[in-house]
């Protein structure tokens, strides 16, 4: 079910409260290694809990505890406690031996079952396993309701009443944590997407960081010889050269409906055609900051054998709340990868939602790679061991069902390529868009010969004017871009609106200022439009049967890699990298206007 948010201003002023790391890492972030490192069992317990009350059945063998007691035990205390169904556990060593596993404090003294209720992932058995492990008794029977479940405390300090209120624009698919989309129409009309129209892909709640403390915000990078340097951000903006970099970032999910809906059940969220967006970054080259730092490979200059080969390694990226990931280090050390430590968007500091106060950016790459409230970096010879890099963003056969091997297949790092339609005009819409306050494509100076050689005004049909985006990950230019308004029997080619803001004179004024920020790979989307004419019935008695006429497009990248016709043949139960040939079909009825496809929301037909 979709819902709306209510607009707002991005205010970074009105954050409540100072920095402050609300984390929540969850024992299923590290899984079996959890066991695997650790080296003694809880503490003992002094005192111990008071014995078995009569008429309670439980392990006779374990201390039962009250409730109060346990509140004693808090994030304060030196020896976390935290409960879960009937059952008290202390997190003590856990939180000690792990990094990372301060995050779980915000449940000490409570339940964490409210958390995991958040987030399901939690509830895997081999979590469940895990946590068992430091299981120290039962809750008292006094404090237990006649269901056998303890008795209800006051209400949970809510973990995202300090999220950002978002776009009234935006399609919400999730509240809590926020995944929200633009909806077709509003996407594409720029070539930066505006901040508050950038989707959303949070896998927690958003930090918190005071404005005034931002210039502190502490960034740790550690080497594989374990050398480690900090660096805060007011030193990262002042120390490094600053680049300007755009480039998409897009779900690995995005058009999963689309999937769904043309082949068969997926697992994850159902987006549409705007889990992409495209935006200008200002940020240092993590390359620099890596260099700085003082790692040293291989493959460098006067390297010795002690020194690890560069494809050998990984950079893990974590955030603030504990979401992480990795790359390669050689994506990251690529003196034509532009990989960012980004503070900045579209001339503007990061909105909260989006990493602020810093993150990385990895162009080309899924976005689950380009971490968000970036806090900690470290240069290893294994990949993240996050759930997201290793259990997550991962693409499987058509054949292989709900409960697939994770360790058969790499995690998705460089995208593939993609194209959507997110404008449908049909004729009156069209003819509106030829007057005189018409905006014409970018580089456009004489705005009557631009609508004299692109309106199509034919007594046979009727006129149709369809927009949309293309993208190619890796670095790879879109080329051309392919549409049929007759459902695949005839093509003609679109015409790319971005291909002149390379050239600064050529530029829409409202581009000029992105001009001069230029990676050195083409990172960012390419926008394209065609005008066409969509043939009455009576000319092609096939629409009949096909309930009105259906509109293509496929792009093409400079490797010439194109998009696959269909989802059945690249169809996985993850519902990742869906970019089958976007099809929407258009249906006029006396005329009435109706439009139907991914990115387009059903709505009464149009007159």
């Amino acid at each position: 079910m979709e819902s709306k948010r209510q607009t707002s201003t991005e205010d970074h002023t009105e954050a409540p409260g100072p920095t402050r790391l609300t984390l929540y890492a969850g024992l299923s972030t590290c899984g079996d290694d959890i066991n695997a490192s650790r080296s003694k069992s809880p503490a003992p317990l002094t005192p111990t809990g008071p014995a078995p009350t009569a008429g309670d059945d439980r392990d006779p063998s374990l201390p039962r505890f009250r409730l109060a007691d346990v509140r004693k035990h808090d994030a304060n205390s030196g020896s976390p406690w935290v409960t879960s169904g009937d059952k008290v556990y202390d997190i003590t060593d856990w939180v000690a031996a792990h990094p990372g596993g301060d995050v779980i404090l915000q449940a000490a003294g409570h339940s964490i079952d409210p958390y995991w209720a958040i987030f399901t992932i939690h509830k895997a058995p081999h979590v469940l396993q895990v946590l068992e492990s430091y299981c120290i008794g039962f809750v008292d029977k006094a404090d237990l309701d006649d269901s056998g479940k303890p008795l209800a405390e006051g209400g949970i300090e809510d973990p995202f009443a300090t999220d950002p209120k978002r776009d009234e624009r935006l399609t919400v698919l999730t509240q809590k944590p926020c995944n929200a989309e633009p909806e077709a129409a509003y996407l594409a009309r720029e070539f930066a997407t505006p901040n508050e129209l950038f989707y959303v892909r949070n896998h927690m709640w958003v930090p918190v960081v005071d404005v005034e403390e931002a210039p502190k915000h502490e960034l740790t990078v550690e080497l594989p010889d374990g050398e480690v340097r900090a660096y805060t951000l007011e030193e990262l903006r002042t120390r490094f050269k600053i680049h300007h970099v755009p480039a998409v970032l897009q779900c690995s999910g995005n058009r999963r409906s689309d999937m769904t809906k043309s082949v068969g059940p997926t697992n994850g969220l159902q987006w549409g055609a705007g889990a992409i967006s495209n935006a200008v970054w200002e940020g240092v080259l993590l390359k620099d900051v890596l260099r700085d730092a003082g790692l040293r490979t291989g493959d460098d200059v006067g390297a010795t054998e002690d020194d690890p080969p560069s494809d050998s390694l990984h950079v893990q990226l974590t955030g603030m709340e504990a979401y992480a990931a990795s790359i390669p280090l050689p994506v990251a050390m690529d003196a034509r990868g532009d990989v960012l430590l980004a503070f900045g968007m579209n001339g503007k500091p990061l909105p909260r939602d989006h990493g602020y106060p810093l993150r990385a950016v990895v162009p080309g790459y899924v976005a689950a790679r380009s971490v968000k409230w970036l806090s900690r970096i470290v240069v290893s010879d294994e990949e993240s061991a996050s759930q997201w890099q290793r259990r997550d963003y991962k693409l499987f056969g058509p054949n292989e069902g709900g409960k697939p091997n994770w360790d058969r297949y790499p995690a998705i790092q460089e995208m593939p390529i993609t194209s959507a339609i997110t404008s449908v005009l049909v004729g009156k819409d069209v003819k509106s868009c030829t007057d005189k306050s018409a905006r014409a494509a970018a580089g456009v100076r004489d705005l009557k010969d631009w609508q004299d050689k692109n309106w199509v005004d034919s007594p046979k049909g009727t006129p149709v004017e369809v927009a949309g985006y293309a993208y190619s990950g890796g670095g790879r230019e879109i080329v051309r871009v392919d549409v049929s308004v007759d459902g695949g029997r005839t093509w003609d080619q679109a015409e790319l609106l971005d291909s002149p803001s390379r050239n600064y004179d050529d530029a829409e004024e409202t581009q000029k200022k992105y001009v001069v920020a230029r990676g050195r790979r083409d990172w960012a989307w390419k926008r394209w439009q065609y005008k066409g004419v969509l043939l009455d019935k009576s000319l092609d008695q096939s629409l009949q049967r096909e309930q009105g006429h259906e509109i293509l497009v496929k792009a093409v990248d400079s490797a010439y890699n194109t998009q696959p016709e269909h989802h059945d043949g690249i169809y996985n139960v993850r519902g990742n990298l869906a970019t089958a040939w976007h099809r929407v079909r258009v249906q006029t009825n006396d005329d009435k206007i109706t439009i139907q496809g991914c990115g387009f929301p059903d709505k009464p037909p149009r007159k």
